[in-house]
């Protein structure tokens, strides 16, 4: 699956490294190919934001090895899954869609919580301070956990 923010520094990145912990945690992470991508161009080939990269490694996550790219139609080819952090990635994944197949693999990550319709989309934390990055993060987590939740048997049955 590919997670698709704004710039692939900061919410994306994030989402990737987590969904990836959930799945090494249960031994199930040769199984899932977990990258992100971001809409605009950017930040191609940089690392992840520096507040990112702190607020992953406070809660015991690596970012280190990531360097942002821009989301390509082969994304759509390559992921089951296309993870938009929020509803204008969303629009923009559907936009790109070349087939109707290609828009069914677009989906929300909050989609996956009992989040309130009007609180899907996870807040860009980069003109925010540390504590945004941290609390955009505990977001993702709890995303991410309901996501892989749901994902985990078909995973297991598929191994």
């Amino acid at each position: 699956m590919v997670f698709v923010c704004t710039g692939n520094i900061c919410r994306s990145p994030m989402a990737e490294v987590v969904f990836r912990w959930f799945a090494e945690s249960v031994g199930l992470g040769a199984q899932v190919t977990s990258t992100s991508s971001g809409t605009g161009d950017w930040h191609v080939g940089e690392p992840a934001d520096p507040r990112t990269a702190a607020s992953l490694e406070r809660r015991g996550y690596d970012g280190s090895r990531h360097r942002a790219r821009q989301f390509t139609y082969a994304d759509f080819d390559r992921n089951d899954l296309v993870v938009a952090l929020d509803r204008s990635h969303e629009r923009n994944l559907r936009a790109w869609a070349r087939t109707e197949a290609d828009s069914d693999k677009v989906v929300l990550l909050r989609s996956f919580e009992s989040a309130p319709e009007d609180s899907l989309d996870v807040p860009d934390p980069y003109y925010a301070g540390p504590e945004a990055f941290d609390e955009v993060l505990g977001m993702i987590e709890s995303a991410c956990r309901a996501l892989f939740r749901q994902l985990e048997p078909a995973i297991r049955s598929a191994g």
